[in-house]
């Protein structure tokens, strides 16, 4: 594995698909959600979730988040939230590589085949990237997952 200091002579990462430890377990990420779904075998009608670096990177994007829910957003963690069939996490301390520093989001999916645990040889052949550190890459607890509006709050996971 090559140590990196500079990201200059890297290529495009919004088009590569990276395997990494996520705030939660290990996943894939990726700017192209065409190439996640080839991987996971997963109909277009399915959306991945949107992990953003922070919650200044949450209101760039527009999406919107209602008002009344906004701390509950900033202050969670290891949490993903749906408003409107939108899902999203906000992952700021976790993303920490230096790879990642410059984009503010990914599509973010486990990296796993479907229904299935992780295994490492099924990842190295799907993924262009690891990006491990000396922890390596574990298979942890999914995120809590909650529905929210104005009004109410769901845990669903």
């Amino acid at each position: 594995m090559d140590k990196v200091n500079s990201t200059s002579r890297l290529f495009s990462l919004e088009t590569k698909v990276l395997l990494i430890q996520t705030d939660t377990t290990v996943g894939f990420l990726s700017q192209d959600e065409a190439k996640l779904q080839a991987i996971k075998e997963r109909p277009s009608t399915k959306p991945f979730i949107i992990v953003y670096k922070s919650f200044k990177a949450l209101k760039e994007a527009k999406h919107r988040v209602p008002s009344s829910r906004k701390n509950q957003i900033r202050r969670s963690k290891k949490t993903t939230f749906i408003v409107k069939n939108r899902s999203f996490r906000v992952a700021s301390d976790t993303l920490h590589s230096k790879f990642l520093t410059d984009i503010s989001w990914n599509y973010s999916t486990s990296a796993n085949e479907t229904s299935k645990h992780f295994v490492r040889e099924f990842c190295e052949e799907k993924t262009d990237i690891i990006i491990e550190d000396k922890n390596s890459i574990y298979e942890g607890q999914s995120s809590k997952l909650y529905k929210i509006n104005n009004i109410k709050s769901v845990r669903l996971r």
